[in-house]
């Protein structure tokens, strides 16, 4: 019989699962976390959750906030479970470790609880981190690194600042408050998985201060840090299928269970003027820049995903694991870390490169967490161009051969415009970020809107004609022959 996951339970969880390291009762939230989907539960949640073990380190719980109405059944499995759920480890062997995580003492879903309380609790002095996960494009940084103060939610919240809807709204609402009340600001902490990603944080949150009030702006400009930081952490979705294999396994009754691999990895700057945990005690890279590892970490990790993506779901591929030891594609990705991506990094402190790139096809093979080619696929026009743009334009500015990133891009223009496989299983397409320039090449009809496209490829050395000669080859390869088969005749195709 499985064990519900309630406070009332934590003595009596079954065995292989273990219960938080503290007293939550003694635990009060002093980080706001907005956007508490699978990857922040797996990742910060556990670095909290390992540092509020220590007697010093109490008042650093975590409030989570969900600002989404199709977050509703997150928010009813958190109220019922009083913020309670467990997080299932498996390294690439199948071994798995389960822990209940209690870091999230509190919850808020903003359709339900009404923004005036959460607008109030991000005002408290207690919270002195506000943290985000909303996805690389939730920052609405558009193609030209402009912050869109035309979005529908940013419109809404200009003209209704005391009921926000979108995270600035509520973030800004709240430093405004916070001001006039004389209470010291919060540091806005991104751990989205984007480069300058603590940048991209504060170029958001002072564009829209600037379009509420400059003398507001001013303010945070000169008083709020915004942190970078690298994250990483392979967190497949949880699938009701997902979540019924996992309680089986764990003898749980949980209904909001994350799993991911045994590998977790977070670099973050020391830059907090009002106080953090010590997450340096329990695993926490502390830097005074981040930028080299996250270029590493996003050339490498988040650009592999996205070289694989496209190609292998093509390919009739559906799991990450077993696409990456496919021995076609195995050889194509460690072709794109050895020569295409990985030759414009140095070693970094801690971090060997060439092990590292081992690690990343060993962590891509783990068939326990089975991650899924589709979720690599979503949001592409978001991701191609933080992802792959840095070592594209390193190899065509230095005239290095391209191939790789030729047949990536023309397997994305394929995904996009065919809608189907190469046995004909259609797909539906999700871009929940940059639809507007996905759906201007599918409506060009073109096969050259996606090589033309600068905001999704980046403007092409008017002298290098190669890279676009090895594109149009391999969408005319596709065509005629699809992607598996192009992949086999790669190098002959261009050479």
């Amino acid at each position: 019989m499985s064990v519900a996951l309630t406070p009332s339970h934590l003595d009596r969880l079954p065995a292989g699962v273990e219960a938080p390291p503290f007293d939550r009762g003694k635990v009060s939230a002093g980080i706001a976390h907005i956007g508490v989907g699978a990857f922040h539960r797996a990742h910060l949640a556990i670095y909290t959750q390992r540092t509020l073990a220590d007697a010093d380190m109490a008042s650093w719980g975590i409030l989570g906030i969900h600002l989404l109405d199709h977050d509703r059944p997150l928010a009813e499995a958190f109220g019922a479970q009083d913020g309670l759920y467990s997080v299932s480890e498996y390294d690439p062997h199948g071994e798995r470790r389960t822990h209940v995580v209690g870091a999230m003492v509190d919850y808020l879903h903003a359709p339900t609880a009404g923004a005036a309380a959460v607008l109030e609790r991000l005002a408290d002095p207690a919270i002195r981190i506000v943290s985000l996960t909303i996805t690389e494009g939730g920052y609405l940084i558009d193609e030209n690194g402009r912050f869109r103060l035309d979005d529908e939610t940013v419109v809404h919240d200009l003209a209704h600042p005391n009921a926000p809807k979108g995270v600035f709204g509520f973030m800004v609402g709240a430093l405004e408050r916070r001001r006039a009340a004389g209470t010291p600001p919060f540091t806005v902490m991104s751990c989205d998985n984007l480069r300058h990603n603590g940048a991209q944080a504060r170029k958001a949150v002072l564009a829209f201060a600037t379009a509420r009030s400059k003398e507001l702006a001013a303010w945070i400009e000169a008083e709020v840090d915004f942190p970078n930081a690298m994250v990483d952490r392979i967190t497949p979705a949880t699938t009701p299928a997902v979540r019924d294999e996992l309680n089986a396994t764990t003898g749980l009754d949980d209904r909001a269970p994350v799993i991911c691999e045994d590998f977790i990895q977070w670099v973050l700057e020391d830059r907090f003027r009002h106080g953090r945990p010590a997450w340096e005690r329990h695993g926490v890279q502390i830097v005074d820049d981040v930028s080299p590892y996250e270029d590493a970490k996003i050339r490498l990790l988040n650009g592999s995903h996205q070289m694989l993506s496209y190609p292998a779901f093509l390919a009739g591929h559906r799991r990450v694991d077993v696409a990456v030891k496919d021995p076609l594609f195995q050889r194509y990705l460690t072709d794109f870390l050895d020569k295409d991506a990985g030759v414009w990094l140095t070693s970094l402190p801690g971090m060997d490169l060439d092990p590292y790139k081992k690690k990343l096809l060993e962590r891509f093979g783990n068939a326990s967490i089975a991650d899924q080619l589709d979720r690599l696929c979503l949001d592409g026009g978001s991701k191609i161009p933080g992802f792959l743009g840095p070592t594209l334009r390193a190899c065509l500015e230095n005239g290095k051969d391209a191939r790789r990133l030729a047949f990536l891009l023309a397997a994305f223009d394929r995904y996009v415009r065919v809608g189907h496989d190469d046995d004909g299983a259609a797909y539906p397409l999700r871009e929940p970020n940059a639809m507007h320039l996905v759906q201007a090449l599918i409506d060009s009809g073109s096969k050259d809107a996606l090589i033309e496209s600068e905001d999704l490829v980046g403007p092409l050395p008017a002298k290098d004609t190669r890279f676009r000669r090895q594109y149009e080859t391999y969408v005319a390869s596709m065509e005629e022959r699809g992607v598996r088969a192009t992949l086999e005749r790669l190098d002959a195709l261009v050479d």
